[in-house]
């Protein structure tokens, strides 16, 4: 019988609670609880999923005052805990670390807003399923890349092990989103640039040697972000089908021929009842599909919050089950259904 392994999710946002919807389904995971820093709606709906609720100490009283019931401490979820995801505010995940953590003596999963390097850097390496997730087996901490990070090995990746030294460079625009669609900040009408994107640094962790250029900006939508990819090649480049034959049989990625725009995409998500409205993937967009010469035009929109979500479930694997890849790639499958997904989205969009 598998050994159940004891998952703490310490925070309740926008990947705090679609991982506890998922973790809370897999039958090798025993979900301890999560962490709540204050009485809003989402504490009532912890509650009402069943979850075990842990606070600060210091807002014992707030929560008694609303009669939301807790189980304990934050540091008593974490002390009953194999792993601990680290879904907190970002930029706390350093703090939790020192505090809680490492006094504890407990393996953390950060996700991709906490540092990688520096005086505040909360772990050695970032994991990308697609690219080192071997690599994490070994590790106490790890920082789960972004969604951007986590296309980015999705796609070059594959890339390379097909055509290696016959690729130059990789130039990629990362068209974000403004903010998520459960976010109550205000979208701006203004299109805002980073001078030095940290998911260039982020994605030269993993794939140190790839030739890699990213600028990156932020656009007025709440829908997906998009990613304008140009490969450069030493010569002429193979054929759009050899293209599309490798990416239909990427875990993750789906290849859609008619979508128009984003909103499309997550809107159909939600039509076919896809759990939180997440596709939980990248989608290459057939139609933009460009080969002119020695170039390559990938053009792909990625699911921001809900496309990290099978990547921490994938990490878990690796860092306590130590499971190889194929057998965590099947367990994640069966408990996303992203075969089954990736077919429906596909034929939505054929």
């Amino acid at each position: 019988m598998v050994k159940l392994v004891k998952i703490f999710i310490n925070g309740f946002g926008n990947i705090g609670r679609r991982l506890a919807t998922y973790l809370d389904l897999d039958k090798e995971i025993d979900l301890i609880g999560i962490a709540k820093y204050n009485t809003d709606v989402r504490a009532k709906e912890a509650i009402s999923k069943g979850y075990n609720i842990y606070i600060p100490k210091n807002l014992k009283k707030s929560f008694e005052d609303k009669k939301i019931q807790y189980a304990g401490y934050i540091e008593d979820g974490v002390r009953q805990s194999d792993l601990i995801i680290d879904a907190a505010k970002e930029g706390l995940g350093y703090e939790n670390k020192q505090k809680i953590y490492l006094p504890m003596d407990k393996k953390a999963i950060f996700q991709g807003g906490e540092k990688r390097e520096g005086k505040f850097s909360v772990a050695d390496m970032i994991h990308n399923s697609r690219v080192n997730y071997d690599k994490a087996k070994l590790k106490h901490y790890v920082i789960q890349g972004s969604c951007n990070v986590s296309g980015m090995g999705r796609i070059i990746e594959p890339l390379i092990e097909n055509f290696g030294d016959s690729i130059s460079r990789f130039d990629v625009t990362l068209i974000r989103r403004w903010a998520d669609l459960e976010d109550s900040k205000e979208v701006k009408d203004s299109i805002e640039w980073d001078a030095h994107p940290h998911h260039q640094d982020d994605v030269k962790d993993f794939l140190p040697k790839v030739n890699l250029y990213v600028e990156a900006f932020k656009v007025p939508s709440r829908m997906m972000h998009v990613h304008q990819m140009l490969i450069r090649f030493k010569n002429r480049v193979t054929s759009k089908d050899k293209i599309l034959e490798i990416f239909q049989k990427e875990f993750g990625v789906a290849i859609l021929k008619s979508s128009q725009g984003t909103a499309e995409v997550r809107k159909k998500a939600m039509d076919l009842g896809f759990i939180h409205g997440d596709t939980n993937m990248v989608h290459i967009h057939e139609n933009l599909l460009r080969i002119q010469d020695d170039t390559l035009k990938l053009v792909y929109s990625d699911d921001q919050t809900g496309m990290v979500i099978p990547e921490n479930h994938l990490l878990i694997q690796s860092m306590v089950s130590q499971k190889t890849r194929s057998e965590a790639l099947q367990h994640t499958d069966l408990l996303f259904d992203m075969t089954k997904r990736k077919a429906i989205l596909q034929d939505a969009f054929k």
